[in-house]
């Protein structure tokens, strides 16, 4: 099976000559973390299965979030957490879409463009929910940012998911807005429009941007997504997921990768081959700034909010989330830990002892293994399976 990592072994050093000098340093990371993703490059265990009499080799993860063999599936526990914020009335998702002409400068200026388009199209939200004809008050709010079409194609937008109503100024009353309906497309475009426009006059990016760009309609999509779970569920996989997975990549054949998606308007399988190059181009662009938050809570949403969030369940009628007794920290909101209460501990505060059984089986057999060895990155270069 061809993988990310092989693209980027064959075609990425012709891929960095060309163009390392226009290459951000997070990309050229990105590229150097998938090629030696579990491989003896990064170190790892040797195993003894005692059963079979052989050793099995298990290299270390590069951990980085873009790549393909890294994104491990805890979408389901990100999901319970999410669930705590729902309430018993109708959601909508909300979407923010970044204009074309503004993609080409958001390609270059990846965390200043990210960031302006969050806080503006947060604050169009908020700003138009304060108006009594819609709602009237305080509202919450989830917002992740996708940048890729299923083709890989650059398209930067945010979703968001938003309760139909909000909490009065003092806190007393929760104000249902109208029933399908939570504010208009267009006052939230032409909002979204103009705070952008103000929040990029502020840097030297202003001048770059085309003034057609100011006059056009920027797009905005509403819909009501009933409870809130389903929404939730399709947005799951932009937070765990890459722009593309290694089973979707079907051929590399005489410089040319072949790979599959499925059209989301008429579910037909496509199937384009394109320049190796191009591939890598159109991966790169997905990678996002180093350390930006891509998934963010807003209003009574927000963890600083929370207690906002347990008076809206209480005038609703639902009971208030209690405190949860084990944390995750690659993406609990909390910003700490109760270690007495808490059940889990992080990868590097369990580590496996030499000559202790693991939790790895053979892959023959199906007995557990004992390892035996701790290979480091230096040593494992200078070995590899037999």
């Amino acid at each position: 099976m061809v993988e990310l990592a092989d693209i980027f072994r064959i075609h990425g050093p012709q891929y960095q000559a060309k163009f390392k000098d226009r290459m951000l340093p997070s990309h050229l990371k990105v590229m150097q973390d998938i090629e030696m993703c579990r491989t003896e490059s990064l170190g790892g265990q040797v195993y003894f299965c005692k059963e079979c009499q052989d050793h099995h080799y298990s290299y270390h993860s590069c951990k980085n979030r873009h790549c393909p063999k890294c994104q491990n599936d805890n979408a389901q526990e990100w999901l319970e957490r999410q669930y705590e914020l729902l309430l018993p009335i109708t959601h909508f998702m909300n979407t923010f879409t970044l204009p074309d002409s503004l993609r080409q400068l958001a390609r270059s200026n990846q965390k200043a463009i990210y960031n302006i388009l969050f806080k503006t199209s947060a604050a169009a939200l908020q700003s138009l929910a304060l108006d009594p004809k819609y709602v009237g008050g305080k509202i919450g709010m989830f917002g992740v940012l996708h940048t890729w079409t299923r083709g890989l194609m650059y398209h930067p937008h945010i979703h968001y998911v938003i309760p139909n109503g909000g909490l009065c100024a003092d806190g007393t009353q929760w104000l249902s807005a109208r029933k399908n309906f939570l504010m208009p497309v267009k006052a939230l475009s032409i909002i979204f429009r103009a705070k952008f426009r103000d929040e990029l006059k502020k840097t030297k990016l202003f001048n770059a941007v085309p003034t057609e760009t100011w006059k056009k309609g920027w797009v905005v999509h509403s819909k009501p997504v009933g409870s809130g779970t389903h929404a939730f569920k399709y947005l799951a996989p932009y937070i765990f997921r890459v722009a593309i997975s290694n089973r979707r990549i079907l051929k590399l054949e005489n410089g040319m990768v072949t790979f599959q998606y499925k059209e989301s308007d008429t579910g037909k399988l496509k199937t384009p081959t394109i320049p190796a190059e191009e591939f890598i181009r159109r991966f790169l662009q997905h990678v996002l700034p180093d350390r930006f938050i891509k998934v963010r809570y807003y209003g009574i949403w927000s963890p600083n909010n929370r207690h906002l969030l347990n008076k809206a369940k209480t005038l609703l009628g639902v009971a208030a989330s209690c405190g949860r007794t084990t944390c995750d920290r690659t993406t609990c909101s909390r910003t700490t830990c109760d270690r007495d209460t808490c059940g889990r501990t992080t990868q590097e505060e369990e580590p496996v002892a030499k000559n202790e059984s693991s939790p790895f089986c053979c892959p023959k057999c199906g007995t557990v293994m004992v390892m035996v060895e701790n290979l480091q990155p230096k040593k494992a270069k200078e070995r590899r399976p037999p």
